[in-house]
């Protein structure tokens, strides 16, 4: 053994203990975080002042439903409480039960399942949101996700608010296998009832979102927003190039590619989708109706003046 495979073989067990001791808990912990422009530590607090948007290289980290809700609504809004179907029906097992997934999961996010759905306001628009919470299993949706996406129809026809999806997730959760993909069909029947309520349904397609996540309820908006450099995809870029056995674009899975490409309207950075969407909702919503009418007020009064003259 020469002395350039001593230290290299020094270097891995070095790495080795490094990365044994420093645990999740640990890096939660920590006030640093970074990106991957490499740019340097980031000290978490102005990444979060930043609405966690690295200055350096403007990728837009993953963020919690908590924070999106806060930036979405100002810090005022309600959650909506979701139902929770009974656990583990299939009783699945790989390397760890189901059930004990889902309990790590809950312990770790303080949430139910991943998908969390609140109310609030933009300028007065009352607003049905959804976000999902990409700790939890990957934001997979299973039944209580689709549970909650229910719920969230139900509660925006009930109260004749628009509804705004922000999607993320790798799909739909393979330990509930058919009870996971039954939750495509039940949100696109969701949305239909929506949608013959005359109630928007605008979907933010956030990083990442793929499998039947982009295969139902990410795709079927009246409008199409995403988050730049947002991966939006169904399989991954191995497999399909394996598939068609032909290499792919480069970046053709990420936001501003589809936007191209036309299955996006609009690439929206974070800190202007709440006055993006108070646009949009107000327009959809004819909240202006009122300044049509002042217009219409002026017209006739100017009519009349000219017919006294």
């Amino acid at each position: 053994m020469n002395w350039i495979t001593k230290i290299l073989k020094a270097s891995e067990k070095i790495k080795t203990v490094i990365r044994d001791r420093v645990t999740a808990k640990d890096l939660a912990a920590s006030p640093w975080t970074s990106c991957t422009c490499m740019s340097g530590p980031i000290l978490k607090k102005d990444l979060k002042a930043n609405l966690f948007v690295c200055a350096s290289c403007q990728k837009h980290h993953r963020i919690s439903p908590k924070d999106r809700f806060s930036i979405l609504f100002s810090n005022n809004y309600e959650i909506i409480k979701t139902p929770l179907p009974k656990d583990d029906i299939l009783g699945f097992v790989d390397t760890k039960s189901y059930k004990e997934r889902l309990k790590n999961a809950r312990k770790n996010t303080g949430l139910d399942c991943s998908m969390v759905v609140a109310t609030g306001a933009i300028n007065k628009i009352n607003i049905t949101a959804i976000a999902s919470e990409f700790g939890f299993l990957g934001a997979s949706v299973a039944s209580a996700e689709g549970e909650a996406f229910l719920a969230a129809t139900q509660h925006a026809i009930e109260n004749k608010n628009p509804l705004v999806v922000f999607t993320a997730g790798g799909g739909m959760r393979m330990q509930e296998g058919l009870i996971s993909l039954s939750q495509m069909p039940r949100t696109t029947l969701a949305i239909n009832e929506l949608k013959a309520n005359n109630l928007p349904y605008i979907v933010v397609l956030t990083d990442p979102t793929a499998g039947g996540i982009t295969a139902s309820y990410a795709m079927l908006g009246d409008l199409h927003l995403a988050e730049p450099g947002a991966t939006v995809a169904f399989a991954g870029r191995r497999v399909i190039e394996g598939t068609v056995n032909e290499a792919l674009p480069e970046g053709f899975q990420e936001s501003e590619y589809l936007k191209d490409k036309g299955a996006i309207d609009l690439i929206v950075e974070r800190k202007d989708i709440p006055k993006t969407l108070e646009t949009l909702l107000s327009i959809l919503l004819k909240k202006k109706a009122h300044m049509s009418s002042t217009e219409d007020k002026t017209t006739e009064l100017s009519i009349k003046t000219q017919q006294a003259s």
